[in-house]
């Protein structure tokens, strides 16, 4: 395409680890490190359990760098389905996307955030709404106004927010008001925790849901200046300090209250920051998660809609958005499209039990897209056996350590994974899957045909 049709290559390595950063750690900090810890009664099983995904988060990390250095362009696991396995599944990744997980998970952020900014200003309903989409308009606005603007706003709120934990962290251990005994005992669970096995498979749904959403960098890939080399590395970068995060906070949280006090991950943090700030603890903390979940909002606002982007660009979507503002070089039709879905969600406000019905879907094209690195690979060797050469990925440096091994310990999880979201709630699952594949006669009826 001419210079003027293509996304510029803007992002560099700082910005999309920030971007991974940004969008992961929100409101689920303060909230799952409780239900996992009550769970699982057992500091060292907490840990085991975080870095158990936090080492499934990396394996998924590197393969999807192979992926992004083979298809550095827009849209992320859309291209990267849309090469594997053809149009059709591609589309339906595209399909639940912009119609349900996207607008969804927006509308969910831009709520909660306002949510907490009602408890500091005391606001009605009807004006936790107004700010929900006020938020969402604001984003979208930066968004639109340029990657570098976009991106500066996601880094500096990374940077706010990663200061702030840090704050958490450090005070919490430094001011001694805590107790090292929350710790003891360090491996055998406590009275009235869960039974081990369930505990620890409830504690790895929680988990992966805290790391969900690295993997959507990937979706900018066609924005990223050398992606070959960046992609990977600001994909280790953001997962390993995901993990540490995570890990810390739980940490200085039990250290803050005994086990024995939570009840719910709400009242563990408001009970956690009135250790550490007093009678305003609930206030301070609700300033941090403001700042945790517009930092995870800018993310998403800037990711998501270069799927819509991309499926345009195939024919699998209204053309319209696959537009280029003229001034400020950004799918900026696409964006709008967003905002207008996810602020329509907010005014009906039924956005939390849609995303629930999905997330299983969302797992399955998780799987099948780190399961196509095994089709390219095999693809590359035929290639390579037919022309009479030594196997090398042309065009890029970059391959996954560890292959095969690596995507198969993904893969192994993420059937685990599957197993437990679809044993828990069948229904949903069922029901999210049956309403994806709707997408398939909306396909052949439409988009079979495009060029």
């Amino acid at each position: 395409m001419p210079a003027h049709e293509q996304l510029k290559r803007r992002i560099g390595l700082r910005t999309a680890t920030a971007l991974i950063v940004g969008e992961v750690i929100a409101v689920g900090i303060f909230l799952t490190p409780a239900g996992m810890a009550k769970s699982l009664g057992s500091p060292t099983w907490l840990l085991i359990v975080w870095l158990l995904m936090g080492g499934m988060a990396l394996c998924g990390a590197l393969c999807y760098g192979e992926l992004a250095a083979r298809f550095p362009e827009a849209g992320g696991g859309y291209a990267y389905l849309r090469e594997a396995y053809g149009r059709s599944i591609a589309f339906l990744y595209g399909w639940m996307a912009l119609l349900v997980m996207d607008p969804g998970l927006t509308a969910a952020l831009a709520v909660g955030m306002a949510g907490y900014i009602g408890y500091i200003f005391k606001l009605s309903p009807s004006g936790v709404k107004a700010v929900a989409i006020g938020a969402i308009v604001f984003v979208a606005l930066v968004n639109i106004r340029g990657v570098r603007l976009g991106g500066g706003l996601i880094r500096w709120l990374t940077v706010l927010k990663l200061g702030l934990l840090g704050l958490v962290i450090v005070w919490g251990f430094g001011s001694r008001a805590g107790h090292w005994s929350n710790f003891t005992p360090l491996l055998a669970q406590r009275p009235g925790s869960d039974a081990l096995l369930g505990a620890v498979a409830a504690g790895i749904v929680g988990a992966f849901f805290s790391f969900g959403g690295w993997w959507d960098l990937s979706k900018l890939a066609g924005e990223v200046r050398d992606p070959e080399r960046t992609m990977p590395r600001a994909l280790v970068y953001g997962v390993a300090i995901l993990t540490v995060v995570y890990i810390l906070t739980s940490a200085v949280f039990i250290y803050l209250v005994p086990l024995e006090q939570v009840t719910t991950g709400e009242i563990f943090a408001a009970q956690a920051g009135e250790v550490l700030f007093g009678r305003m603890g609930g206030q301070v903390l609700s300033g941090i998660v403001i700042v945790a979940v517009l930092g995870s909002l800018a993310a998403v606002v800037m990711s998501a809609p270069r799927v819509y982007f991309a499926m345009a660009r195939d024919g699998l979507f209204i053309p319209a958005a696959a537009a280029i503002h003229p001034r400020y070089e950004t799918p900026a039709r696409a964006i709008v499209i967003q905002a207008a879905l996810a602020s329509l969600l907010v005014l009906v406000g039924t956005f939390n039990t849609i995303i629930s019905y999905f997330i299983f879907v969302v797992v399955i094209f998780l799987a099948l897209t780190v399961a196509a690195l095994f089709i390219f690979r095999r693809r590359e060797d035929a290639g390579c056996a037919q022309e009479g050469r030594m196997p090398a990925l042309p065009g890029t440096k970059y391959r996954t350590p560890g292959y095969p091994l690596t995507p198969i310990v993904f893969l192994l999880l993420i059937a685990l994974l599957l197993f437990l979201l679809g044993g828990h709630n069948p229904r949903e699952a069922g029901l999210g899957v049956a309403v994806v594949a709707l997408g398939l006669p909306v396909y052949y009826l439409l988009f079979r045909r495009a060029l």
